[in-house]
């Protein structure tokens, strides 16, 4: 807690001197008075040096806490992290990343925030991310604000006509454009996209379209648009909703997006954030995670009934995006912060990676 607030006075020493002979003195009192007076430093700086001492003259007076400052240990673990990136960015620069960004990573301010980072520091050290994005959370809000029921099969939206509608004006118009915002704001240059853009989708019906309507499957993919944005650096930002071939709209799945994408790209490599650490041995057991599985494991891990529920169209879809040359594919934890970069920058990982 601060000094109460009272008017301040600032009395200048005029000096000819350089910055580098200046202190600041600060009394700090119930009545403060803010002092700035020539002093003498030796030896002489080269360096412009302004030196901050805090006193009290009143025994009632409240001192802040010191603001924090970074000591020679913190300045060299800064260091010896990013010269450890190295190997890491040597590994990456150049290639095509496809993140797929939903579940809990979306709903947290900090969250969207570590992830917009993390996609701008990729960029920033040469590599080239592409995100796919979903947005159930924003589109239930909507639905309920319009009075329109969300019905769930096999982890499904049933999707009418106006529910598809609902589905386009979230995806697109308010998610796919606050991404876009938020990763131009961070220093990167974002472009937004639907799967309608530049036939970068082509839909078909689900095969249980007579009880999901308007779910729709990726019939192809045409890069075309997607390659020109990466080579000249920008990072496309993808909302999963795409055309049949009469232009009929249907709600995709994003990670059946993201891994065709993937696919069409030739990607190194395919994240998929979601709301758990990964797979796991134990579906009980947080702690028996498994780091790295071959195609083979994972389908025996599903035979066996170790993966289940809304983990297999996520296995699934790395396991179709790893058969169309994508080097490996990642499920990673999105509920923790920077979980992209860990995932990408260190041997350890932030999940599990799935290989060929």
């Amino acid at each position: 807690m601060g000094a109460i607030a009272t008017p301040k006075s600032l009395n200048f020493c005029s000096s000819q001197e350089p910055l580098s002979s200046l202190s600041l003195t600060i009394s700090k009192t119930l009545n403060p008075n803010v002092n700035f007076s020539k002093t003498s430093l030796a030896p002489p700086s080269r360096r412009p040096h302004l030196a901050v001492r805090a006193s009290s003259t009143s025994p009632t007076a409240l001192n802040d806490p010191p603001n924090p400052t970074l000591s020679n240990y913190d300045h060299q673990l800064r260091v010896k992290i990013l010269s450890e990136s190295l190997p890491y960015i040597q590994k990456f620069r150049g290639k095509t990343i496809v993140v797929k960004y939903g579940g809990a990573a979306m709903k947290s301010a900090e969250l969207k925030a570590s992830v917009v980072r993390d996609l701008v520091l990729l960029a920033c050290v040469g590599l080239r991310p592409v995100l796919v994005h979903g947005g159930g959370p924003e589109i239930n809000v909507l639905l309920n604000q319009l009075s329109i029921p969300s019905q769930f099969r096999d982890g499904l939206r049933v999707t009418d006509a106006r529910t598809m509608e609902v589905v386009s004006m979230v995806l697109v118009g308010k998610v796919n454009k606050d991404l876009v915002s938020r990763i131009n704001f961070s220093g990167a240059t974002a472009v937004g996209l639907s799967g309608m853009d530049g036939r970068l989708l082509t839909a078909r019906p689900s095969p249980n379209a007579a009880q999901l309507g308007f779910v729709g499957e990726v019939a192809r993919v045409d890069p075309t648009v997607l390659q020109t944005l990466v080579a000249n650096g920008s990072i496309p930002v993808i909302a999963s909703v795409a055309a049949d071939e009469y232009g009929q709209p249907y709600n995709i799945n994003a990670d059946t997006v993201a891994g065709e994408v993937a696919a069409a790209l030739g990607a190194e490599k395919l994240i998929l954030l979601t709301d758990v650490a990964g797979i796991l041995r134990d579906r009980e057991d947080p702690g028996s995670l498994v780091k790295e599985i071959d195609i083979k494991g994972v389908k025996k891990m599903i035979e066996e009934g170790k993966v289940g529920g809304g983990m297999i169209p996520k296995v699934n879809c790395c396991i179709r995006s790893l058969a169309q040359g994508v080097t490996t594919a990642s499920i990673i934890d999105g509920r923790v912060e920077h979980s992209l970069l860990h995932e990408i920058m260190t041997d350890e990982g932030a999940g599990t990676m799935i290989t060929g």
